[in-house]
């Protein structure tokens, strides 16, 4: 059986177990136990662990990663609902907090496992193995917190909240921690190296995963040559790309697969399911769902044609570049339109000289075949069709412009929350007709937190900084290779014409092959280049064909280093603030002392 069942018969006593400081840092989830019972029997021992892993299902760790990808380039949210997209982000956004209070709890049930497996009634290997556990679970709660906020206070034993006081880490000291962790884990004889699919283990920490979040923590210390070591023995123990179709990757029957290294595991039932398919889907998704989440449109141009050339607007159709951006909605009208919609759309715009009354479906279909298979796996794009459902019987829809309705009859259009404009859905994650998921709001399928994809193309990013661009390229052409395009330097397209030319293309690798699964915003954080891959002038929320519902504004590079929490600050007189890194921030941001001096 999967690690969330043993996660559900934790759950309820967890929350038992919590202490009271919920709108702030629980610090101490056990505390009304864990300095008698807690430990003291190998079923309370297997609670108190399993207890770390459920923290995976919460907020600002994995269970919302959908949140995280409207932030980086790949997605945006429908509504205005993030002030960091909106360049007005203050001390007291509860991005910053939420993101801290979590981890930090994390943090916490770690030490506390850390503290007490030594003395718990266990057999040596078991104690062993729990013990390598809690300290990879320590270090990647300690990663996440880092790579944010650039320096944390370093908590390595259980605290009483009165002595929560101490002042900053700095960043270097706070790596030091997670690598350390990380290497005493991969040093225990008794941590395994993977679980085989089927394992009721599957899920938990492993030996592949410590050495893949080595890796990656030493990228954050441009310790190239490290990272490199430890993405090689990844592939060494045992991982392996899936060797399917991409698109398969993201079912059920392949959550297990060789690829996935580390994951959150999920049921079909209330409370630990995964809710992407919920959060990117449509009305016309089993149960009708919210498309809360919206693919880029200027993400979906990125993606390049199947024989590497990149995509150009103007190839498919002369001229549409350089068109008014409304009058280029005429391109995704639907076939027939009425005089009634031919009024409609004109009002909005649309240029109705270059309009097809036969053929305009097909003149835009065109421009989304022969392009990186990704892209049609990742997204419903127009004219595509996607198998949905209504009251349990499914139906094939089309996303077409305009909406028309019938979602039980011809035509059978997709229908959004969003039926009066038109935009990019997802398709990755989201339930196919009424059999892959119990409920809209829970999906089984587990998502992918580390998955040797990842490794494979940190390890190109480790090789091309080091100056090895030529084997760089036989990794990234591992990837390319499964996803069915063509690969680098096999034609004029796709000539990598040196380092930096290699960097940017592994960077569109990543964000491409991760798209929608909460990856690319680190990424680009740790690239730093948000401002121009997200923020760039024009950049906001747009319908396919780019007119803007809402602008996007790039407050600072201060958003590179979030800010400590205005609560925590307030309560531990020791934190300082991230110094200021921008040159001019907005009156409201002064205010709040968003960018004080540390």
């Amino acid at each position: 059986m999967k690690l969330i069942k043993n996660i559900c018969m934790i759950g309820v006593a967890a929350t038992l177990l919590s202490g009271c400081r919920g709108d702030l840092m629980d610090l101490n989830p056990y505390s009304s136990i864990s300095s008698g019972n807690m430990w003291t029997s190998e079923n309370l021992a297997d609670m108190g662990v399993t207890g770390i892993y459920n923290l995976l299902l919460s907020g600002n760790v994995a269970g919302d990663l959908y949140k995280f990808e409207c932030f980086g380039v790949s997605a945006g949210c429908r509504d205005r609902d993030y002030a960091i997209t909106l360049g007005n982000i203050t001390t007291s956004d509860g991005l910053f907090s939420g993101y801290w209070t979590i981890h930090y709890e994390g943090v916490s049930r770690c030490n506390d496992a850390i503290a007490n497996l030594p003395n718990a009634p266990l057999d040596d290997a078991k104690r062993n193995r729990l013990m390598a556990e809690s300290k990879f679970m320590r270090a990647f709660f300690y990663y996440k917190l880092n790579s944010m906020f650039k320096g944390v206070p370093l908590y390595t034993e259980p605290t009483e909240l009165d002595d929560f006081t101490k002042g900053r880490n700095t960043e270097a000291e706070v790596w030091d921690l997670v690598i350390q962790d990380l290497t005493d884990a991969i040093n225990t004889a008794d941590f395994p190296d993977k679980y085989e699919k089927g394992s009721a283990s599957f899920g938990r920490a492993t030996k592949g995963a410590a050495y893949a979040l080595r890796g990656k923590a030493y990228m954050w210390m441009n310790e190239w040559a490290k990272a490199e070591a430890d993405f090689r023995k990844v592939g060494e123990l045992g991982y392996a790309l899936f060797d399917g179709e991409y698109k398969q990757l993201f079912k059920e029957a392949n959550e297990q697969s060789g690829e996935m290294i580390f994951s959150m595991q999920c049921i079909g039932e209330s409370g630990y399911g995964n809710d992407f398919s919920f959060r990117y889907g449509s009305r016309v998704a089993y149960g009708s769902c919210w498309n809360t989440y919206l693919v880029s449109t200027d993400f979906v141009d990125t993606y390049e044609c199947e024989d590497g050339k990149p995509f150009d607007w103007n190839d498919y159709i002369p001229g549409y570049n350089e068109m008014d951006v409304n009058a280029r909605s005429v391109y995704f009208l639907r076939d027939g339109l009425t005089e009634e919609e031919k009024s409609k759309m004109t009002t909005d715009g649309a240029d109705l000289s270059k309009y097809l009354p036969e053929g305009n479906e097909a003149r835009i279909k065109a421009v989304y075949e022969n392009r990186d298979p990704r892209l049609t796996a990742t997204v419903i794009t127009p004219y595509s069709q996607y198998l949905g459902s209504n009251t349990n019987v499914d139906y094939t829809y089309t996303l077409r412009w305009p909406y028309r309705g019938y979602d039980t009859a011809e035509p059978f259009d997709v229908k959004t929350d969003t039926n009066n404009r038109f935009y990019y859905l997802f398709r990755k994650f989201v339930a196919e007709g009424s059999s892959e998921i119990p409920n809209r709001s829970y999906s089984p399928i587990d998502i992918p937190i580390i998955r040797y994809a990842d490794v494979v193309l940190s390890l190109a990013e480790c090789l091309n900084e080091q100056g090895n661009t030529t084997e760089a390229i036989e990794w990234v052409n591992k990837v390319r290779a499964r996803a069915g395009v063509a690969l680098l330097n096999s034609n004029t397209y796709t000539q990598v014409t040196g380092q930096d030319n290699m960097r940017e293309r592994i960077r569109n690798e990543r964000r491409w092959e991760f798209a929608g699964e909460g990856v690319n915003f680190f990424d680009e954080m740790r690239w730093k280049t948000l401002h121009e891959s997200k923020f760039f002038e024009g950049a906001g929320l747009k319908q396919i064909w780019g007119t803007i519902q809402y602008s996007y504004s790039w407050a600072g590079d201060y958003i590179y280093n979030w800010a400590v929490p205005k609560s925590e600050i307030q309560m531990n007189e020791n934190l300082k603030q991230n110094a200021k890194q921008c040159a001019k921030i907005g009156e409201k941001l002064r205010n709040a002392k968003l960018c004080a001096t540390r």
